[in-house]
């Protein structure tokens, strides 16, 4: 028995169904192409991030290397890196002239032996304060906020001198290079301000939980401390060669973190705990 030829479709229908299949043929080969589309373009955008921060790294590394083994001290620094406060508006003044990162010895310094320049004072002198600090230490804005009035107060009773050895040990953790910047800010204020530089100093560690400021915003904080225009100072990094200089220094003395703090040519234990303690008995021992 022959089927019926009822249930053939017919031309138009098979036709019809012809343009559906080549439909969703067509549809499913543009919903292919708009995903390769994606895909090619997205690639493109993730390549172009890739060489952008490839470049921005080639430029950090190259600023870094553009800065000299040797320049200028602050006005207010020794010797040995350090910016020593008499009082709490007053640096005592040097006469260093440059430092160069070439002139520092080839060894550590043998462990046990103090660094230069720190031991005890003379009798009828102060007692010596020695500060390893770096401004992007979390650990020295909690040293700093806990004893700032006190170290304030000591200064300006002729108590304590306090050295500020500003090293920059954690551009490693800044895109911006922020504990170079901060040190370089810090000794130009000690070359152009002195009598703000403690206020400067107490502002900057004050604000770490702010985050890292820009040059403009360490001009602006050392404007509102009382100090002088420092934005060239900054935009050149005019004391960038001393900062690199007094790291340097202050890892050859066995300086492995920060605050370290040295009363009377004494480390002492847990800084940020017993500081006020360690250096009120040797205020007393002076009596």
């Amino acid at each position: 028995m022959t089927p019926s030829s009822s249930h053939k479709p017919t031309k138009s229908q098979r036709s019809a169904q012809a343009r559906e299949q080549a439909r969703l043929i067509r549809e499913a080969q543009e919903r292919q192409d708009k995903r390769k589309g994606l895909l090619i373009r997205w690639g493109v955008v993730a390549a172009v991030v890739a060489i952008l921060v490839v470049a921005a790294l080639i430029v950090t590394n190259t600023i870094r290397g553009q800065v000299p083994d040797a320049g200028p001290a602050p006005a207010g620094g020794n010797e040995h890196g350090g910016i020593v406060l008499t009082s709490s508006t007053e640096v005592q003044p040097f006469e260093t002239g440059t430092v160069d990162r070439a002139a520092l010895p080839a060894d550590p310094r043998p462990a046990g032996e103090l660094p230069p320049g720190v031991a005890a004072s003379a009798d009828g002198e102060p007692v010596q304060v020695v500060s390893y600090v770096d401004v992007n230490c979390v650990f020295c804005a909690e040293f700093e906020s806990t004893h700032a009035d006190q170290i304030q107060a000591w200064l300006d009773d002729g108590e304590i001198t306090m050295e500020h050895r500003n090293v920059a040990y954690l551009d490693r953790n800044s895109s911006t290079d922020y504990s170079s910047r901060g040190a370089n800010a810090l000794a130009c204020v000690a070359e152009e301000s002195p009598e703000a530089y403690f206020d400067f100093s107490a502002g900057v560690f004050a604000n770490y939980e702010n985050g890292e400021l820009d040059n403009d915003g360490l001009a602006a904080l050392a404007s509102s401390s009382g100090a002088a225009d420092i934005s060239t100072c900054l935009s050149e990094g005019t004391f960038r060669p001393w900062v690199n200089f007094t790291t340097d220094a202050a890892e050859l003395d066995g300086i492995t973190g920060t605050p370290t703090i040295y009363v009377e040519g004494e480390a002492v234990p847990e800084a940020i705990d017993n500081f006020a303690a360690f250096t009120q008995a040797k205020i007393d021992a002076k009596g």
